[in-house]
């Protein structure tokens, strides 16, 4: 394979075997069931064969398709064990592999991008991608001054492909919402769709790179790679390395998780203050834990601009709810339109809502764990709970969206490490109006 699939024939078909796939297991499974298997085994059975096919077609495809599974994967942690362990695996090679382009196409695209002698400007460039992602892959290098570095080319018709997949995905919405219970898709999807021409131009990266570098230049907690050089399809920032926080999902010490999530949490509450960006793209293959004990940070596509910082109103709300204090919440709720004009709703109805959201910060140290964020996800989800009435009657403002996704991706990954944090301390340092 030379590029992306780009026809919509061919990206469509493969899309639309996803359901299909499924359900015809689904109906194999009713079968297997009359034959006397037991529904436990038929369950997993159908389960694990659907996460094989979920990974191939997507992993298959890169571009949009690849970028939803690459945001499903974090909200795995809050679907039932026995329907996500399958999933996890799957979703969790998503974020750092696919099927890579052969040499000719890598070749080209860098001739294109850094002129026909782009050879003269490494020392040493290897033609095996080191990682993938959904619109490029990932090549070491030596570059002609000595330093390591590591060169991200897109993959040609990433354009045409991101917009295929986001029109199919957003067809099957309802299909894929069954598929990996426990995140809503229709939101997630538009919200890939606005993000898309963003993430295509490396340029707009790199410029977002380099102002996160700046900002952590010399930090004793967080690395950001520095940028080499950059151009609309190709970037090259130095090389750094370390244990991806996926695999320390799968098999880390104690000790690993909870400096991990710890260091997550700073960089996620401290950016936007330090930075006047957040880094708005949370799933594991985007961070790893250095040997030094930093955390490195990969990727910069995709960022919220917020030149004052995380919203005071943010740290208001969890204060108030913290406190107990249903009408003052309810007060700033309609003051800031999460409530719309008209709309009758409890003081009391919204306090026994958010409550629950604020919980690791009702202790010095909270441990982020799968079981609690399932909670959180059922009791909203469910329609017989009144949560979920009054979570249906709130709005959540646009300016808001992109902080609200961005800061549950990241608790999905701290209940995924299953670590030990002590958000109270770094909300309270770094959040606007929480303390002061």
């Amino acid at each position: 394979m030379s590029e992306i699939p780009r026809k919509a024939v061919q990206r469509t078909a493969k899309l639309a075997s996803l359901p299909i796939g499924v359900a015809g297991r689904v109906v194999g499974g009713w079968g297997k069931r009359l034959a006397g298997r037991s529904s436990e085994d038929v369950n997993a059975e159908v389960s694990a064969k659907t996460a094989e096919q979920l990974f191939a077609v997507l992993g298959q495809l890169k571009g949009g398709a690849m970028k939803f599974g690459q945001a499903l994967s974090v909200f795995e942690a809050a679907v039932p064990d026995e329907l996500a362990a399958p999933y996890r695996e799957a979703l969790t090679k998503l974020q750092s592999a696919a099927p890579p382009m052969p040499e000719r196409t890598v070749h080209r695209v860098l001739a294109e991008q850094l002129g026909a002698s782009w050879a003269k400007r490494f020392a040493e460039f290897d033609d095996a991608p080191t990682a993938s992602a959904s619109i490029g892959q990932v090549h070491r290098a030596v570059w002609h001054d000595g330093r390591e570095v590591a060169v991200k080319v897109q993959y040609p018709g990433a354009y045409e492909a991101l917009r295929a997949d986001l029109r199919q995905l957003m067809r099957f919405s309802r299909l894929m919402q069954a598929i990996v219970p426990g995140a809503e898709v229709k939101p997630l999807l538009e919200e890939l769709r606005d993000r898309m021409v963003e993430e295509l131009d490396y340029r707009t990266e790199a410029d977002n790179q380099r102002v996160f570098a700046k900002a952590f230049d010399g930090d004793d907690e967080v690395l950001v790679p520095k940028v080499v050089a950059s151009s609309p399809k190709v970037m090259v920032s130095e090389w750094t390395e370390g244990t991806p926080l996926s695999r320390i999902i799968l098999e880390g010490e104690r000790e690993e998780r909870d400096l991990a999530g710890t260091l997550l949490s700073r960089f996620h509450f401290s950016a936007p203050s330090r930075s006047g960006l957040l880094h708005a793209d949370p799933h594991p293959g985007n961070f790893m834990l250095g040997a030094d004990g930093r955390l490195r940070v990969l990727d910069f596509g995709a960022v919220a601009r917020l030149p004052e910082g995380l919203p005071r109103t943010l740290g208001e709300l969890t204060r108030l709810a913290l406190e107990n204090r249903p009408e003052d919440l309810l007060g700033v709720l309609r003051r800031e339109h999460f409530v719309r004009p008209g709309t009758t709703l409890p003081g009391e109805e919204i306090q026994a809502f958010l409550g629950p959201f604020v919980e690791p910060l009702r202790e010095e140290v909270f441990h982020f764990t799968r079981t609690w964020l399932r909670g959180q996800a059922e009791r909203v989800a469910d329609l017989r709970n009144p949560d979920s009435q009054t979570g249906r009657s709130l709005n959540l403002p646009p300016q808001y969206l992109l902080i609200h996704r961005v800061t549950l991706g990241a608790t999905g990954i701290l209940c995924q490490l299953d670590a030990e944090v002590p958000a109270r301390a770094i909300v309270a340092r770094w959040q606007p109006g929480f303390a002061d």
